[in-house]
């Protein structure tokens, strides 16, 4: 189990942004860059959705609807990982959870992420006309 809190969430306007984080510790910076992450959300009466990731090797994956808008990274020296959320909309709205995982069964990263990961408690977007 990798421990996650995320922080970062909050109302913003359509068109703005944010950056959430998500915290782990207990690991060093070798073992945190080889952890493969991402980022999830879940919409009031919606299932539970992909929304970015990074994998052990670095290669990031991106759902269609974040891509050209969301940028994931990592920062090894704060065992942080992050999401930046630009050009926000009211369809953005929704809890944001990370997740962690450093086993592999070669599935795709979503899939791997949502069957295998540690996650934390989550942090709320909330995104208004």
């Amino acid at each position: 189990q990798v421990p996650l809190v995320e922080s970062g969430g909050g109302s913003v306007q359509a068109g703005g942004s944010l950056r959430l984080s998500c915290v782990t510790s207990g690991y060093n910076g070798y073992i945190f860059s080889r952890i493969a992450m991402g980022w999830f959300r879940q919409a009031p009466g919606k299932q539970r959705e992909g929304v970015a990731a990074i994998d052990s090797d670095g290669t990031e994956v991106y759902a269609d609807s974040a891509k050209g808008r969301f940028t994931i990274s990592k920062d090894i020296a704060k065992l942080t990982l992050y999401l930046q959320l630009n050009n926000v909309g009211p369809e953005d709205t929704a809890m944001y959870c990370c997740a962690a995982t450093l086993a592999g069964d070669g599935r795709p990263l979503f899939s791997r992420l949502s069957s295998l990961g540690s996650w934390g408690q989550g942090t709320k977007v909330t995104v208004s006309a």
